[in-house]
């Protein structure tokens, strides 16, 4: 296996300190950078292993926090935070570009090549980067199909995937038919993927506190994603030796 190092970094974002999770590849040189955004709960291990993932096949990865070091367990606490968020696109995207500036200005990481990832909430500010018009080569959303306001996502420069649970109550058809419709009239290079029978957050691991309804873990489909997501940063940012 190749030897990764890791560190949490803070910095500020949203009147916040945020403290997010860097793995760095082996070796000296620079190499092509993803931001992986958390479910709405906030930054888990799940987030920090799919960055030390992501560090093994070369890529330096950060994981970003959203709600200043916090995990919110408590399902009401979650959406009261979670929902005005979602809800100011500017917010979500001071989110977004205080966690991108870290990535790009660690000195292992290329600048000119990172892409943003995220699950649900995170997901959507990887979008809100996008529509913001942020220099990504990829963008990767699960269960977080939001749409912009009008015309912005003419502003994204880069392939967009998204995948969502076919049962996701959180992500009705309605409003996937929003988000690619939305995507199409842009003219954005898009991809969506449905998968049969998973609810919302199929991707996350069971957890031992109360979740929302439709909340649920779905372990096929969840590998499925992540390498639909990893087959994503292989083709529009390659790692090269």
């Amino acid at each position: 296996m190749t030897t990764i190092t890791t560190r949490t970094v803070e910095y500020p974002a949203d009147n916040l300190t945020m403290v997010g999770y860097l793995a760095l590849p082996a070796g000296a040189e620079r190499r092509p950078a993803v931001l992986i955004g958390p479910e709405g709960m906030g930054l888990s291990d799940v987030e920090r292993r799919r960055a030390e993932a992501l560090a093994e096949l070369g890529y330096v990865a950060l994981a970003f926090d959203l709600h200043g070091g916090r995990y919110l367990e408590n399902p009401e606490g979650m959406l009261a935070r979670c929902m005005p968020l979602l809800a100011d696109p500017d917010r979500m995207r001071e989110i977004g570009h205080a966690a991108l500036d870290v990535l790009r200005a660690e000195s292992r990481a290329d600048p000119d090549r990172t892409a943003a990832v995220g699950y649900g909430t995170g997901g959507a500010v990887a979008l809100e980067l996008g529509r913001g018009g942020a220099d990504l080569r990829a963008i990767g959303t699960v269960n977080g199909l939001t749409t912009g306001r009008p015309g912005e996502a003419a502003r994204i420069r880069c392939p967009v995937w998204a995948g969502v649970g076919s049962e996701d109550p959180i992500m009705p058809p309605a409003q996937r038919e929003a988000f690619t419709a939305e995507m199409q009239a842009a003219g954005v290079d898009w991809r969506f993927v449905v998968y049969g029978g998973a609810l919302h957050a199929f991707h996350h691991p069971t957890v031992d506190h109360p979740t929302v309804p439709g909340v649920g873990y779905h372990p096929q489909h969840a590998q499925r994603a992540w390498r639909d997501i990893v087959a994503l940063l292989a083709e529009c940012l390659p790692v090269t030796d």
